[in-house]
């Protein structure tokens, strides 16, 4: 079986101690293909030099978390970049952009402007967007009604079903990963199990949203100890959309890679 993590931080400080081992271990769990998106500047060469240096594929973009630490001359060097770059058949998407109303603190105007921008670019690249979504997902589909790009990914989808809609009419697949695995997660749940199955791609976000497998409860992380999410867990991961929809892990496989292809046509390369 083929996997495909369509959203992974692989770059991350969390895997420089044993970056190779986590890398075979994603392969020997048959995880052949990820995505790596960039959050800020700063990182567009390690994920791009990562992805050529594995055979994986990346994206360019500014998280909505780091815009508060962005300049606006940012977005002429993620012009530049994607101009740069433009025949490199590894880079796929812009992101991860997009807008978060979770976290406290990150001007909500700010990340307002930078997601119009990069929606810009997108649009003048001709490239899919893998978009952030918390608590944002109507002022996301309201930038998409004014700057159409060629859909892409809503990365750990956790909206309603109208709302899953919406994005799936603007040509965009919905991202599942380790929230879906928790019981008490009713909605994530339900979406996974009710949408058409074109919809749906797999993603851990590792090194982030370990499965209930990995993660740590309050009492253990106050006493220090930390859950990492990695690739290797998506076929677990799998295994549960397998169980929600009534599929068997090779056709989950065979579906959730076929998405992931439609949805960053460049992985066809």
């Amino acid at each position: 079986m083929r996997w495909i993590d369509s959203h992974c931080h692989l770059d991350a400080a969390e895997f420089d101690a044993d970056r190779a081992a986590v890398i075979a271990r994603a392969r020997s769990a048959g995880v052949t293909q990820l995505v790596l998106p960039a959050v800020e500047a700063a990182n567009f060469d390690a994920v791009r030099e990562l992805a050529h240096a594995q055979g994986f594929a990346y994206a360019l973009g500014i998280h909505p978390l780091y815009v508060d630490r962005a300049a606006a001359s940012d977005l002429q060097r993620l012009r530049d970049a994607l101009h740069a770059h433009r025949a490199d058949p590894r880079l796929v998407a812009v992101g991860e952009i997009g807008i978060d109303l979770f976290v406290p603190g990150i001007d909500p105007g700010l990340q307002q402007r930078f997601y119009a921008a990069q929606l810009v670019l997108a649009k003048e690249a001709g490239l899919p967007v893998i978009l952030h979504v918390r608590r944002s997902a109507d002022a996301l589909l309201a930038g998409l009604r004014r700057t159409p790009v060629r859909g892409g990914i809503a990365h750990a989808f956790n909206g309603s079903t109208q709302q899953a809609q919406m994005f799936v009419d603007f040509g965009f697949k919905l991202g599942f990963g380790g929230a879906m695995c928790f019981e008490r997660a009713l909605q994530i749940r339900r979406l996974a199990a009710s949408l058409p199955d074109e919809a749906i791609v797999l993603e851990t976000d590792a090194p982030d949203i370990p499965p209930p497998w990995l993660y740590k409860d309050a009492a253990r992380r106050a006493a220090g100890e930390r859950a990492r999410n990695e690739p290797a867990e998506l076929p677990r991961i799998a295994a549960t959309l397998a169980a929600l929809r009534g599929w068997t892990l090779e056709h989950t496989a065979a579906v959730t890679a076929a998405n992931a292809l439609a949805a960053l046509p460049g992985l066809q390369d």
